[in-house]
């Protein structure tokens, strides 16, 4: 299912995407100038660090679903990392200093390959599907799941 396992890594004993429960509807997909054979940013932190915007283009019919949102505004974006590997359970990230579990990382690598990043609106335009962000780590046409507006009132963890 891809590269071979590094020292530490445990992969699963059956293919995930073989166990599919449910169906997702891609909404649209990311334009980015990332891609496998780029220096693409390993998260949105360092994607920003570069300055190259980018763009979710949404599919026929489902530009009504930006009103209310607003240029400045954060939203968050799930996508589907449609090229990365499912069945690593266990992985040996590099910055890491052992491996971990997929569920204590943010790799692509996961049964389910659902990524998610709070961006910020650049521009936006609902009769073309169109909204403006201020960066991405995803590549190319990487699909879009979803896009949730990020409230300070309901995405910040509690205080202890």
């Amino acid at each position: 299912m891809g590269d071979a396992p590094r020292e530490g890594e445990r992969l699963l004993p059956f293919d995930p995407g073989a166990r599919a429960d449910a169906s997702l509807c891609f909404i649209g997909h990311i334009r980015s100038p990332w891609g496998p054979d780029t220096d693409t940013p390993k998260n949105i932190g360092r994607a920003r660090e570069t300055g190259q915007p980018a763009q979710i283009e949404l599919a026929e019919g489902f530009g009504a679903g930006l009103a209310g949102l607003s240029v400045g505004q954060p939203i968050i974006v799930i996508t589907w990392m449609h090229l990365g590997r499912r069945d690593l359970i266990v992985q040996a990230p590099r910055h890491a200093d052992g491996p971990r579990g997929t569920f204590a990382l943010r790799s692509p690598r996961r049964p389910n390959p659902v990524a998610m990043s709070t961006v910020r609106i650049t521009s936006i335009d609902p009769e073309a599907g169109v909204i403006g962000i201020d960066a991405t780590d995803a590549f190319d046409g990487t699909p879009v799941v979803d896009i949730k507006p990020w409230l300070e009132t309901v995405d910040l963890p509690p205080r202890e």
